[in-house]
């Protein structure tokens, strides 16, 4: 029977899978299509766009073939096969069931490939696969042709090959195959980029890059030290992580996606597939105490070459090879995913002052040392000269961790960063490891120290605030006893809990970054409102183990693991009204959170069974 595809309709956030192979990557929705895709990198224009648009931005449908009158089926169960990056997806049909197998081999080449392998477990299904090409985020419909038997579409500097053994026809600018699978056959579709000026790349080998796939993944996790009690979170995890990290140069983007909304039909969209210096170096954190030391250390490379020689000027981000400028932009003929525009490439905060990244990325070279990482000297004189700039300007205003768009502010969690950071660098002088002016810093350490307690500090309220003068809240509060800042059983520590559980917290216990102001703009700068941080409610996670309610915090966390998606997928925030995942997929920032509070809660003994 004869079949038309239909306008296919993006998936909820959380009905996405994650495929790559640390260079790029594709979001797999459950009816098996792809909906995102950039080629050759993260950061590069996007040849599937539909997540943010319609099936007229570029899409890759592979599934069984549907009645016109329908949505494609959604798959009856999906699963990655064992601890890796390989998905598999199933479906139950009156004619049988059929499995398509999904992934991206890691590169040795410049040529990414996409692999899709049908196969037929039982009875003989009727398959469609729909590839609509579509480049420069869905804008550019490129030139599709035939070259020695296989399909190559063509647009500026971009070339993708399909290849397939199945038959192909093309119409209304897209290319399909009907096909039927029987049990035990296998056909595979490949898509492969390379620059259109280059020759054609080699022809894949779909079954021996599966082997490949399966045995990078499988070899990877088992270097993991982590086996408690939420070892399936953890290294699902990790192997996210791993997917967005940029192997070439080792930077980590925040997340795969632009424009995935905070606030369903809002603004508040942005393009996190760049690295954060913050993200990133908590990543680290993660990292190390896990067992990846050479992840780490390529991070630190990465660092240490991004920054130059030029840290008094530290963006809070940079692109993945460490670029500094990052335009930007709106993609004004991309409608947004349900409606949330605008669809942004680029991110204009990266000029932001933020006072917090140096706090962080001190952090991150001094559990580097702390852990034995190999010494860089480098290194070393890096952290000597951010202090050297925070001598300056740590008493200054900034836009803070959120990043905000409006006015600049004394945030508190950025003087207690700026702290951190002088404090981490007193201990390495300390080790003998570095050369500084020792007692000048420890009364720098003194003075930070002291001006936030009495500057950011609500004694009527016991309890800290976002900014000096204040009287709102912030998460990042949650960072002081974390940080070493002030000790667990501090009062002061225990009434800004309590305070944000009582004044952040959402009906089902999730802890929101701080007062969103609706309607109007508030300290953000932005209307509308947003989720609940997840990364915040592992921090209060955290936060309730350390000062000793730990049954609270275990419950508190897998309440947590219990918004994951089916695959063990975050995305940045929880939307508690809707009941759904918000913002960009998936999200450094929410596994590393879930990496951190698993490790402290298995280390108290807090979990259960």
């Amino acid at each position: 029977m004869a079949v038309r595809l239909e306008m296919h309709v993006a998936g909820r956030i959380e009905d996405y899978a994650l495929i790559g192979d640390m260079q790029t990557a594709a979001l797999v929705c459950r009816d098996g299509t792809v909906d995102w895709l950039c080629l050759p990198r993260f950061d590069s224009h996007a040849v599937f766009a539909a997540l943010l648009g319609t099936d007229e931005h570029g899409f890759w449908r592979l599934g069984p073939a549907y009645s016109p009158d329908a949505q494609p089926p959604a798959a009856t169960r999906r699963t990655y096969r064992g601890d890796s990056l390989v998905l598999e997806s199933e479906w139950d049909t009156a004619r049988g069931t059929v499995r398509v197998i999904d992934f991206m081999p890691p590169r040795d080449t410049d040529a990414p490939q996409l692999v899709r392998i049908v196969e037929g477990v039982s009875g003989r299904v009727p398959m469609r696969s729909a590839l609509r090409m579509r480049f420069s985020y869905g804008r550019v419909v490129p030139w599709v042709h035939k070259v020695d038997g296989r399909t190559v579409a063509v647009a500026g500097p971009d070339s993708v090959w399909h290849d397939t053994t199945a038959e192909t026809y093309g119409k209304d600018l897209t290319t399909y195959s009907d096909f039927t699978v029987a049990p035990g056959e296998r056909i595979a579709f490949t898509i492969s980029w390379q620059p259109s000026h280059k020759d054609q790349p080699a022809l894949p080998e779909p079954e021996a890059a599966l082997t490949a796939t399966e045995t990078f993944w499988r070899e990877w996790v088992d270097h993991c030290t982590y086996h408690g009690p939420y070892r399936e979170a953890v290294v699902r995890s990790l192997i996210t992580l791993k997917a967005l990290t940029y192997a070439p140069t080792g930077g980590i983007v925040a997340a795969p996606t632009t424009s995935l909304p905070e606030d369903i039909g809002g603004s508040r969209n942005w393009d996190y597939r760049f690295t954060w210096l913050r993200d990133a170096a908590i990543t680290l954190s993660s990292l190390l105490r896990t067992g990846y030391r050479e992840e780490a250390r390529a991070w630190r490379e990465w660092l240490l070459r991004s920054v130059a020689g030029d840290p008094e000027n530290l963006q809070i981000m940079y692109g993945i090879a460490g670029e500094r400028e990052l335009g930007e932009t709106e993609l004004d003929w991309l409608p947004g995913y349900e409606g949330s525009t605008p669809v942004r490439a680029g991110n204009g905060a990266a000029n932001q002052l933020q006072l917090d990244v140096y706090g962080e990325v001190t952090e991150a070279l001094h559990l580097a040392h702390m852990t034995g990482l190999a010494r860089n000297d480098y290194a070393a004189l890096l952290q000597l000269k951010l202090i050297r700039y925070l001598e300056d300007h740590w008493d200054e205003p900034d836009e803070g961790i959120w990043e905000v768009r409006g006015p600049r502010r004394h945030f508190v969690h950025s003087k207690v960063m700026a702290w951190v950071a002088v404090d981490r660098t007193i201990k390495l002088i300390e080790s003998g490891d570095a050369d500084g002016p020792l007692d000048k810093w420890r009364d720098l350490r003194d003075d930070i120290h002291r001006d936030v307690c009495e500057k950011g500090y609500d004694a009527e309220r016991n309890t800290f605030t976002q900014s000096y003068g204040s009287k709102e809240l912030d998460a990042s509060l949650l960072l002081i006893p974390q940080m070493g800042f002030l000790p667990p059983d501090d009062k002061r520590v225990i009434g800004t809990i309590e305070a944000i559980q009582r004044e952040l917290a959402t009906p089902d216990g999730f802890i929101l970054r701080y007062p969103t102001a609706g309607d109007d703009e508030g300290v953000d700068g932005l209307e509308g409102d947003e989720g609940a941080f997840l990364a915040c409610s592992f921090w209060m996670a955290d936060d309730l183990a350390m000062i000793g309610r730990v049954d609270e915090a275990r419950k508190l966390f897998e309440k947590l693991l219990a918004l994951r998606n089916d695959l063990g997928l975050l995305a940045e925030e929880w939307d508690s009204v809707h009941q759904r995942q918000v913002g960009n997929f998936p999200q450094a920032f929410s596994h590393v959170p879930l990496i951190d509070t698993a490790l402290r809660l298995t280390a108290s003994g807090a979990y259960g069974g």
